[in-house]
């Protein structure tokens, strides 16, 4: 392996780490720099997973004190985040480079739609009223729901956070602060799951492992620095265009 693949690898991880502390949607920058990089897509998604992990493990810090407040309902919605997770990375060792290959276009254009819509989906949920939602979704309902939000978590994972805000606004009736820290420790929960799973599935380029995830925790530290010193909507935006671009680039490759 070149060095200048690992110094491209470790810079997008950097930028990635960076950009997931101020606005989200960092697995749109690593992940198609990877492919870029000859590594195949699946290979790419497995390494990608773990690189950006101990991204996940910061941001969960930073909110230990609201998480810890909500402790009992993470208990309670864990289970069904860490079975989806599991789920979600079988699916992907279970689907060929080929079918996968198919899929790229279409998963980063679903992430970038996502993040595209992360701010007005967080103002409706801040003005919704869930009193008016039947009992059996905050039950059975829920549970599928954070199930199905892990499985694509443990698949693909771009855009996984602004998939479980809307889960929970739907189903839970607290501020953004709240749905934010909880979004984060099930964040963690899935992506940990998934990349355990992952570590041993023959899958995974340990060299840009170790790069990137170096990388992603050096953005990610300095991204949180910085967050409140910036407006998230630029980088948000950014990353959302550099995602259509790169998903009709794979569209018409």
């Amino acid at each position: 392996m070149e060095f200048q693949h690992l110094l491209i690898a470790g810079i997008a991880a950097l930028a990635a780490g960076f950009v997931n502390a101020v606005a989200g949607g960092g697995t749109l920058i690593t992940f198609p720099v990877l492919i870029a990089l000859g590594v195949s897509p699946v290979s790419a998604n497995v390494t990608n997973t773990i690189a950006l992990c101990p991204g996940f493990f910061g941001g969960t810090f930073a909110q230990r004190h609201d998480i810890a407040s909500l402790k009992e309902r993470f208990l309670v919605l864990m289970p069904f985040g860490i079975a989806g997770g599991i789920a979600g990375g079988l699916l992907l060792l279970h689907t060929t480079e080929s079918s996968f290959r198919v899929l790229i276009p279409y998963l980063i254009l679903f992430a970038s739609i996502l993040l595209a819509v992360q701010s007005q989906l967080k103002k409706i949920i801040t003005r919704k009223n869930r009193s008016a939602v039947p009992s059996f979704i905050h039950k059975a309902g829920t549970f599928l729901l954070i199930f199905l939000a892990s499985v694509y978590g443990g698949y693909f994972g771009a855009g996984l956070g602004v998939m479980l805000i809307a889960v929970l606004g739907l189903v839970y009736n607290d501020n953004i602060n709240k749905l934010n820290a909880l979004k984060q420790a099930l964040s963690l929960c899935i992506n940990l799951t998934a990349a355990v799973y992952f570590a041993f599935s023959g899958k995974a380029q340990w060299s840009f492992v170790i790069v990137m995830a170096a990388g992603a925790l050096a953005g990610g530290t300095i991204g949180g620095k910085l967050a409140r010193k910036m407006n998230p909507g630029i980088f948000r935006w950014l990353i959302v265009c550099t995602g259509i671009i790169v998903s009709l680039f794979y569209f018409f490759k």
